[in-house]
């Protein structure tokens, strides 16, 4: 809310990466296309922070394999992650719920919010959705979000069309470097 309609400026964007844990990677079911993702997230945070952008992180915390403080609670070790980056722990699917993400990214005058991360079909799509009724732009990286579901090459491509048609834009993470 408080936003305006105005066309998004895209120095005032930030690269939201969620949910890239060790132990979502070790789960039996492997990720869709584990090396690929972390790769092209990879490319977007170096992108974000050549163009002067901010990257946040998001950790999810459960009583399950996300145990705050565990090892496999933590961002996955590939990443590349900075000390500065502002990270940000939450315990619901949307990453605005009962956190303090809304307000960090208000006031930073960000007004566009790129997603990438994990899972497609939980955390991604309701941070999506979330973002959208708060009154950002939001990007979402097509090639930069997966899980472990059996059938996640048609969950992505699904999701994919969701989000675009409840507004959000989707790109590949090439196409946002460019943007």
């Amino acid at each position: 809310m408080g936003k305006t309609s105005l066309p998004p400026d895209r120095s005032r964007s930030v690269l939201l990466v969620i949910d890239v844990q060790q132990a979502l990677f070790e789960r039996s079911t492997p990720i869709f296309h584990a090396e690929r993702l972390l790769d092209t997230i990879n490319s977007m945070i170096t992108f974000f922070r050549e163009s002067g952008r901010a990257v946040v992180f998001v950790q999810h915390e459960n009583n399950k394999i996300l145990l705050k403080g565990t090892p496999g609670w933590k961002i996955h070790s590939e990443l590349h992650r900075e000390e500065s980056d502002p990270v940000i722990y939450k315990q619901h699917g949307n990453a605005f719920e009962q956190t303090g993400l809304q307000e960090l990214l208000d006031s930073c005058g960000v007004d566009t919010i790129v997603i990438a991360g994990l899972v497609s079909n939980g955390c991604i799509r309701a941070t999506c959705l979330g973002a959208l009724d708060l009154g950002f732009q939001v990007i979402l990286a097509a090639d930069g979000h997966s899980s472990w579901h059996k059938d996640i090459g048609k969950i992505i491509v699904k999701i994919n069309r969701e989000m675009e048609e409840a507004g959000v834009e989707v790109f590949l993470a090439e196409q946002i470097t460019m943007l």
